[in-house]
């Protein structure tokens, strides 16, 4: 096998939260396992939606939790060109076609479909058609038909998707930009990137960026979807669960190895282990460890692992953490670093975060 590298391409509109610092731990973790490389590259494209707040944000929560980064940032919003040429390779060997129908008569289509109770999705009226770029018009993959593309997942196995429930989906918009499809599978093809570790939310998108590689006659990655994470209550985890973005986990007085060590645990296994080092989770973490049920987010146990690692760490490098929430709470910060110190070993035992320990 060719050198491991894998990604972490999170979209800068918002701040990185539960089930992203996951993807990112576990795209790191597997890395590391492999001695290879992990690369982060934002994508943004979204320009009305990305902002610099957020990426910061983001690089923000990945070095707190210890997740360096090998390569990148990359940015896809400067990558612009290096999208088209390969879409226009797509167009000259016959894969790709340009379509001219309005967004108007394709929502007029749409609407007869589902009033008739048939699926909606594009009826393929340009395909052959044989239209050159030009004003308003998009550019299509020409989905091979009929057929079935396999996906031969990591963890799920073979999952097999019928090319009839695959529209031939965009490339280019009208006004030129890339498609999440395009722009990833020409991400990764150029990067060199050999696993992709992401969501079962993305497993439908996998077939698309399959028939692109095949289009371009590369060999595409090794893909791995991992389980969502759920509330307490079965459902998606959100924040009505408790859940919050990483940099509020360090406001509220959350260790890093603390956050680490839960999230490894959130879908993967080593035995009856719970508690690992980031020592142990490199050495230890292995793919086929990831269970296909979604795992729950349980904050309570969050709690007792980030109690067990502020009893674990030592006295004094826990007091240059509490600082901080110190100076939070309007408290008197002692010059004398033994008073906090002595203090410390007093709350330790009952303390779960460093707020409580301040």
């Amino acid at each position: 096998m060719s050198a491991v590298k894998t990604r972490f391409p999170p979209s800068p509109t918002g701040h990185l939260h539960l089930g992203g610092a996951r993807t990112a731990l576990f795209n790191w973790l597997f890395a590391r396992h492999h001695q290879g490389s992990f690369v982060l590259r934002f994508e943004d494209t979204d320009r009305e939606r990305s902002r610099q707040e957020y990426v910061d944000s983001i690089r923000e929560a990945l070095e707190w939790l210890g997740l360096e980064w090998d390569e990148g940032p990359y940015f896809q919003s400067e990558r612009l060109d290096l999208y088209r040429e390969y879409a226009h390779k797509l167009y000259q060997s016959g894969h790709a076609y340009y379509c001219e129908c309005s967004p108007e008569e394709l929502e007029r289509k749409r609407k007869e479909a589902l009033a008739s109770g048939r699926k909606p999705g594009y009826d393929g009226t340009c395909r052959e058609k044989d239209l050159g770029p030009g004003p308003g018009r998009v550019l299509r993959l020409r989905v091979p038909r009929p057929g079935v593309t396999v996906v031969e997942d990591l963890i799920r196995g073979a999952v097999s998707f019928d090319h009839s429930e695959i529209d031939d989906f965009i490339l280019l918009r009208s006004d030129g930009s890339p498609t999440y499809h395009l722009a990833v599978v020409v991400d990764d093809l150029t990067m060199g990137i050999t696993h992709v570790i992401r969501g079962d939310d993305h497993l439908s998108n996998t077939p698309k960026q399959l028939l692109l590689y095949r289009a371009l006659e590369a060999s595409p990655p090794f893909f791995a979807h991992v389980p969502m994470i759920l509330g307490p209550d079965g459902a998606r985890l959100s924040k009505r669960h408790g859940a919050r973005s990483v940099l509020e986990y360090r406001e509220e007085g959350y260790l890093p190895q603390a956050l680490r060590n839960y999230l490894v645990r959130l879908g993967w296994s080593w035995g009856d282990q719970e508690i690992f080092t980031l020592e142990e989770m490199i050495e230890k973490f292995d793919l086929s460890r990831i269970n296909r049920a979604a795992a729950r987010f349980d904050p309570e146990k969050l709690l007792a692992v980030n109690a067990y690692w502020l009893r674990a760490t030592p006295t004094p490098e826990l007091a240059e953490e509490v600082l901080p929430f110190l100076r939070k709470l309007g408290l008197p910060v002692p010059e004398d670093r033994r008073y906090p110190e002595e203090a410390l070993e007093t709350v330790k035992p009952r303390a779960r975060t460093l707020l409580e320990a301040a």
